[in-house]
């Protein structure tokens, strides 16, 4: 039961023993183990706060982030549309040059034809005037073969003009 209940004289020097150790501790070591500690804690409290400020800044970022892609992706799609109006627009004049020109073929095209007709005709004519000419030469050659038959035929026409 000893070893349960220590002496008096063993609690008396163990409790100086630990007074003195105590005062050693507090004039010597107590303020820079306090001071370390609260320079620590210091230390853990900016850390905490910078992490939470840099957090805040990371939202703050994925946010204009954010923003700036949906706007880039406005800016596409508005780039896009014009890009397509404009492809349209420019199909849609070269397809009205295009008739505008084949009209112009067409119109072109009509006035050679009509030009050709008009000379074909003329050329047509002339010959068949031509033709008749000979053919009433002709006629006329074996009608008035004989001098007699001129001389009545030119009177015949004296009369007539003079008639007229």
């Amino acid at each position: 039961m000893q070893l349960l209940l220590p002496g008096i004289g063993l609690i008396f020097w163990t409790l100086i023993a630990f007074v003195v150790v105590f005062l050693i501790l507090k004039k010597f070591a107590w303020k820079p183990i306090l001071s370390s500690l609260n320079d620590r804690e210091k230390t853990i409290a900016d850390s905490l706060e910078t992490a939470e400020r840099v957090k805040r800044e990371m939202a703050q970022l994925k946010n204009e982030n954010e923003e700036m892609m949906a706007k880039a992706r406005e800016e596409r799609g508005m780039m896009l549309k014009e890009a397509r109006e404009t492809k349209d627009k420019l199909i849609s004049e070269a397809k009205e040059q295009a008739k505008i020109e084949a009209n112009k073929i067409i119109a072109e095209a009509q006035v050679q034809i009509n030009a050709q007709k008009m000379a074909a005709l003329t050329e047509v004519k002339n010959q068949v005037g031509k033709m008749v000419v000979e053919v009433a030469e002709k006629v006329l050659r074996k009608e008035l073969s004989s001098p007699a038959a001129q001389e009545a035929h030119i009177k015949d026409l004296v009369n007539e003009v003079n008639l007229s």
